[in-house]
């Protein structure tokens, strides 16, 4: 730890504000790593059955191999965020980019489901190496009258880019290899890191402090606890020891590490005091809430088109295109907006279209007349989402001081993981207790074997109606008839749950948002280019 006194960078101008040229090169190098690291959330949920074959895997085991890269990302964020403050963001994201490539070299080789969950787990860690250094780049480098459209592109690519990442990787399943599926993480690596070499900047922070080692372990804890609850709890059950064990272990860790961080003060991992702030607050409550709300969607909408409308993988991969092109699109032009009629106003119009899109989803959706009756309401979900992600992750990257970024992105970036299990979890046990509901009454007259296996889930009721004779047709009717009034269900609780927010942001959310400023010795930072 370096013990010279701190030197505080330039917010704008000084021979160390890269040119217009370089910021280009930078914003580039950055958006292609966060691509390589968002695409593997969801790319491997298109290729589960391979896997099972492959590997001669279970169900549960084939879960875990998606699940546990997610797990490891989330639990690690905060921990490494602050480490690449303190030893510097472009050595981190160097290094990060190099674990995460040789990850998934290994995991596209993997000759078993074993040497598979080690990759993903190794895939995990670099990606927490990589996502928060790779915003805290932009909110250290970038002048302030540019960062808000910077970070408005940052917001695009990691709202749309797991969308677009599951589309290509329903392509390669289609037409080629599954293990194909690691070529484009590794191609987008290796860009990102010639790119990251060339271009992006060091910045650093000198602190007074001591890393805080304690906060970190204690803040792993909580996160692994209570992410491993909601990705378990749908499957084991809610009371299920595991997931009570998880759960008590979570919470109990998430309090222990609020209590330490009040006694470290100034010397925090994370100063939870700034959650009074409106900025703060208000950011990572939208995030939560919208990330939760569009992982949700995705758990409703691929059933739909799959087994509602018998599409296959791929087309119901392209059918979630219009909402993310429109998400990626509006989270550009939300900082324009932004700073015309204030962060507050931008968020609030953002939830209330996405509102809008659910309730729109939800009094149109047909079995028989298809697609259109829900794409209105998924171009205005994906709307909604850009204009509010965008100015919300300003809002909480701003109410931490400029040495601070790396642990600010660290934020932002588990605010959205929580955001998005939390939403596949409650979303997903609203529309299988809707479907469930609806379908018994609708079972009379088909025999006792293809009834039961149809309450299950609409998935196992279309398997079930090929093998239910002059059945089936009434069966599949039924089975797909429950699921819209399943899908209502989720959809009016995501309208409630979006009305609830948007008073919130309303009456308490943050304002124009500045970066705050290190005014401590301990928060500030040293800035060079190489």
């Amino acid at each position: 730890m370096s013990t010279s006194p701190p030197v505080r960078a330039p917010e704008t101008g000084g021979g160390n504000t890269p040119d217009a040229r370089q910021l280009r090169a930078i914003l580039i190098a950055v958006s292609v790593a966060l691509m390589a690291v968002v695409a593997s959330v969801s790319g491997l949920n298109v290729a589960q059955t391979h896997m099972a074959v492959e590997f001669g895997a279970s169900q549960s085991t084939v879960l875990w191999i998606i699940n546990i890269y997610t797990l490891a990302l989330a639990a690690l964020l905060l921990p490494l965020g602050a480490v690449g403050d303190r030893l510097g963001r472009r050595p981190m994201l160097v290094a990060g980019l190099g674990v995460f490539g040789a990850a998934s070299v290994l995991a596209g080789l993997a000759p078993s489901a074993e040497v598979m969950l080690a990759a993903r787990v190794a895939g995990g860690a670099g990606a927490a190496m990589i996502m928060p250094v790779t915003l805290a780049v932009i909110t250290s480098t970038f002048p302030e009258e540019q960062r808000g459209k910077a970070i408005g592109v940052w917001t695009g690519v990691a709202g749309g880019g797991g969308i677009l990442g599951m589309f290509l990787s329903a392509l390669l399943v289609d037409v080629a290899d599954w293990r194909l599926l690691f070529v484009l993480p590794v191609v987008l690596v290796l860009v990102a890191l010639a790119m990251a070499l060339k271009s992006v900047p060091d910045s650093r922070e000198t602190a007074a402090h001591r890393f805080d080692t304690v906060g970190a372990l204690i803040s792993t804890v909580a996160v692994t606890g209570l992410i491993f609850v909601l990705q378990e709890g749908p499957e084991r059950g809610w009371t299920d020891p595991v997931t009570l064990t998880g759960l008590v272990a979570g919470i109990t860790a998430a309090v222990g590490f609020v209590a330490w961080e009040l006694r470290r003060r100034d010397a925090a991992l994370l100063d939870v005091r700034l959650f009074r702030e409106r900025g703060l607050a208000g950011g990572s409550i939208t995030l939560l809430v919208v990330f939760g709300v569009q992982a949700g969607i995705a758990v409703v909408l691929f059933p739909y088109f799959q087994a509602v409308l018998g599409w296959s993988g791929l087309l119901s991969t392209v059918a979630l295109m219009p909402m993310a092109v429109m998400m990626m699109a509006t989270s550009g032009l939300a900082p324009m907006l932004a700073a015309r009629v204030g962060s507050r106003a931008t968020m609030a119009a953002g939830i209330a279209l996405a509102g809008v899109g659910l309730a729109l989803m939800a009094l149109f959706v047909s079995v028989d007349d298809g697609y259109l009756t829900i794409l209105p309401g998924m171009l205005a979900m994906g709307t909604g989402m850009g204009l509010s992600m965008t100015p919300s992750t300003e809002a909480i990257t701003g109410s931490l001081p400029r040495g601070k970024q790396g642990v600010a992105s660290a934020l932002n970036d588990v605010t959205r993981e929580f955001g998005t299990a939390l939403g596949v979890a409650l979303l997903g046990a609203l529309l299988a207790g809707g479907y469930r509901a609806a379908i018994d009454g609708r079972l009379d007259g088909i025999p006792q074997g293809p009834a039961d296996e149809a309450r299950q889930g609409v998935a196992n009721a279309v398997e079930a109606a090929g093998g239910a004779g002059p059945h089936g047709p009434d069966l599949l009717h039924a089975a797909q008839q429950s699921f819209v009034d399943g899908w209502q269900q989720a959809m009016w609780a995501g309208v409630a749950v979006m009305g609830v927010l948007f008073v919130y942001v309303a009456l308490r959310g943050p304002g124009r948002t500045a970066p705050a400023d290190a005014d401590e010795p301990e928060a500030a930072e040293a800035l060079t280019a190489r």
